[in-house]
């Protein structure tokens, strides 16, 4: 079945200590449609400024993305600026230019609101909502949503959980969500609060997806080199959500499944720059790093 990405797409500067990148393709959208795109043609739904090259739009499209929904106005793209210590799991906010992305107001192609899976990026839990109230029965839908949501839009942000299948936060909201410090705790506090599944991005130590009746936890991949884990987030989203849509399969080994992969594309993401290297994998390399994951965990 089909997959609709809503979120944002940005230029980033990003700085670790293994180098730098400047006005790198980013943003929610693009990271989790770039990872979808390896098991299916995901819809892009975001919008762009006037200086947003036609390089992009080309490496975008190359990967069976469907623009439709990726508006184009006058201004600027959003842009972010970042720095990265040793320790890439804390990272420091040099800049945010919401140009063009500041009054967003998504509009879901005609052809695409009846797409049974959905993804919404860390976006306003308002506009969130009205990307809802657009889709027609979605079978699957999951969102992301970030610390400031949780601090200024509470009652916004409880109503999208009540109304998604899957709510992927790290491990720090899901503790501030709910107020508790216990990990397993705070996801069974977070499902009682309406949402179905809970998916805890853990960053390097891994991945936790709490579904109420079973509970399943993945290591991260474990990697030599690591320069960049800007969008791991998303290209987890993207691989998890772009399995499920690929197979049209909810059950619990299917989902087991999905965050593997969802895993899987993280990793990939996080070894070079931007989008470097997940734009130029191919189906081989990621069925041997699923592989690999599963030798690596057996026992």
């Amino acid at each position: 079945m089909g997959l609709v990405v809503v979120g944002s797409v940005a230029l980033d500067t990003v700085e670790t200590p293994f180098g730098k990148c400047t006005d790198a393709l980013g943003g929610s959208a693009t990271y989790c449609s770039v990872a979808a795109s390896h098991f299916t043609s995901p819809t892009l739904v975001g919008v762009v400024g006037e200086d947003f090259s036609d390089e992009h739009v080309a490496l975008l499209a190359d990967h069976n993305i469907d623009l439709s929904g990726l508006e184009r106005r006058e201004g600027r793209t959003f842009r972010w600026s970042g720095r990265y210590g040793y320790d890439l799991n804390e990272r420091e906010t040099l800049s945010t230019c919401l140009n063009v992305f500041e009054d967003f107001d998504p509009v879901v192609p005609e052809q695409a609101r009846g797409e049974g899976y959905l993804f919404l990026g860390n976006i306003h839990p308002e506009v969130q909502l009205a990307v809802l109230d657009q889709m027609v029965s979605p079978k699957f839908v999951a969102c992301d949503t970030m610390n400031l949501w949780i601090e200024t839009e509470r009652e916004l942000l409880l109503e999208v959980i009540s109304r998604v299948d899957a709510v992927m936060v790290n491990d720090g909201e899901v503790r501030q969500l709910t107020g508790e410090p216990n990990l397993i705790m705070a996801t069974s506090e977070l499902r009682a609060m309406g949402a179905k599944m809970v998916v805890v991005k853990k960053g390097e130590h891994g991945c936790l997806c709490d579904a109420g009746g079973s509970r399943f936890f993945a290591p991260a991949y474990p990697l030599e080199f690591v320069f960049d884990p800007t969008g791991a987030g998303d290209s987890f989203a993207g691989g998890f959500m772009g399995y499920l849509a690929r197979t049209d399969d909810l059950s619990e080994p299917a989902v087991r499944r999905a965050v593997v992969y969802g895993s899987v594309l993280a990793s990939f993401c996080v070894e070079e720059f931007g989008l470097r290297r997940l734009a130029h994998i191919d189906e081989k390399a990621i069925e041997r790093r699923y592989r690999e994951f599963g030798e690596l965990t057996a026992f």
